[in-house]
């Protein structure tokens, strides 16, 4: 399973910038004020190492019940986490809090990083001179607010981490299927009814899901691996502290699956928790099914309004089919088996790329890329760059210009032409280099290092004294 890594310091000292930048998002509101952060934020790494968890300011001395609570969870972070990183303000300087904090880090036994942030445009050996005195190793001098060394600072916390547990449970040939949700919404049921027997324990009190289950089965003669998820809800509704640690596990379960399965209440709906963490598996590029389960106990009359709010709240995910279930009864869940098993031989589709340069040929004549600054944008042609997510990589000139819209045309236009299933095409634009662009710089500079040259002489001749000529005539009147 992916390493946990959590950051770790008193109030603004940019552990949520540090977050947005190791994650390559911008899910922590950042602000130049203390206390903005309070709950635990959850995002994968951008090179997918590792989840990275946001964490509110540790207060020494909490004066209210919100600062208590801060307190509490960042020692739950602590507890699950692998690897620590505790954040200092470079231009502060060490302060009590500090202290504080680098005593909580090393009562939990886990290795710790010391990062030093806000430190651009100072000497690193001279910012980080009195963090030695925290005791918790070498300080390394960072600029979230710039992105410097935060990547490095990644690596070195995860450092002697070796994904061993991860290749092992992940070194079969089976399709991984994530089972995600919010509490009782029949997830488990669900699994149960999948694989055919009780496999894992399903009641009607939510919570009864603490970790994430691995339920190997086999079906039509394709092995399976279900993972069963722990529910997750809003923060402010959980009190249990096990429960607390679900999101890590269903981030983890999600890196782990090559399709993810969300299954939704059809009486609640859509909640904000749903959509999160079905972005979150859009962002790792799995394929994506929904399930709306106990649909059979919906009203004849108020299925289209279902469907409609569905449709409207789940409208970033427009690839991603919609299955109507009732987990208990079986009704649907062979329809999602075989879709499961669709959207994963979609993910690992092999594209030649004649084709993709065909298709990419006819999409360009349907609809032209647009003009950019008079010049039109040239898509040269295609071919595959990975798989689940599949990855296609388009050559051509001022690829960067290529606007959002056209790059979902071509998506979609992909996706059609290769039946790419409940899959999130991901598109790489790169602008082929100029094979004279060498030359050609080489050539312009000579040129301009000669004409300054000759400027220089032209201009250093006018400025020349002129010498006068002795021409032998008398120079003053005849006498």
């Amino acid at each position: 399973m992916l390493p946990i890594v959590a950051l770790v310091g008193r109030p603004n000292v940019g552990k949520s910038t540090l977050f947005n930048v190791l994650t390559g998002t911008r899910d922590a509101i950042v602000a130049d004020v203390p206390g903005v952060t309070r709950d635990r934020q959850y995002g994968f790494a951008r090179n997918g190492a590792c989840v990275v968890v946001d964490t509110g300011g540790v207060v020494v001395s909490p004066r209210s019940g919100v600062e208590q609570q801060m307190r509490v969870q960042t020692e739950r972070a602590i507890a699950e986490a692998d690897r620590l990183v505790l954040v200092v303000d470079g231009r502060a300087g060490l302060t009590t809090e500090d202290l504080a904090v680098a005593r909580l880090l090393q009562r939990s036994g886990k290795p710790v990083v010391l990062a030093v942030n806000k430190a651009e445009g100072l000497d690193g050996g001279v910012v980080g001179a009195d963090f030695h005195r925290l005791g918790v190793g070498e300080p390394h001098a960072i600029a979230a607010a710039h992105g410097s060394g935060c990547e490095a600072l990644l690596q070195l916390a995860l450092e002697g981490i070796e994904p061993v547990e991860q290749e092992q449970s992940l070194a079969d040939d089976s399709i991984r299927i994530a089972v995600i949700g919010r509490p009782n919404v029949g997830k488990s049921t669900l699994v149960n009814r999948l694989i055919g027997e009780e496999r894992v324990i399903a009641t009607d009190l939510p919570g009864t899901t603490r970790d994430s289950i691995f339920v190997p089965f086999e079906r039509d003669g394709r092995r399976f691996t279900l993972i069963d998820t722990a529910g997750v809800r809003r923060r402010s509704k959980v009190e249990d502290a096990v429960e607390r640690a679900s999101v890590a596990r269903t981030l983890q379960a999600i890196e782990a699956a090559h399709v993810v399965v969300l299954v939704i209440d059809a009486h609640a709906g859509v909640a904000e928790q749903d959509a999160s963490v079905l972005g979150l598996a859009l962002q790792r590029g799995r394929s994506l099914l929904i399930a709306v389960n106990k649909w059979d106990g919906i009203p004849m009359d108020q299925r289209e309004q279902v469907r409609a709010d569905l449709a409207l709240r789940l409208d970033f995910v427009p690839f991603a089919p919609v299955h109507f279930i009732s987990a208990r009864h079986g009704t649907g869940v062979g329809e999602l088996a075989a879709a499961a098993v669709r959207a994963f031989d979609a993910s690992m589709r092999e594209m030649p790329t004649s084709q993709l340069t065909r298709v990419l040929e006819k999409a360009m004549e349907a609809h032209q890329p647009p003009l950019v600054k008079g010049r039109r944008i040239k898509l040269r042609y295609a071919h595959q760059g990975g798989r689940n997510p599949p990855r296609i990589v388009i050559h051509g000139n001022q690829t960067a210009q290529t606007p959002d819209a056209y790059r979902r045309y071509l998506s979609n236009v992909f996706r059609e032409a290769f039946d790419l299933y409940a899959c999130p095409v991901a598109l790489e634009l790169r602008t082929d280099a100029n094979p004279f662009g060498n030359r050609e710089q080489r050539a312009a500079a000579e040129r301009k290092i000669a004409a300054k040259k000759k400027g220089g002489a032209l201009n250093a001749k006018r400025r020349a004294p002129r010498k006068k000529v002795a021409t032998g005539k008398p120079t003053g009147r005849p006498r």
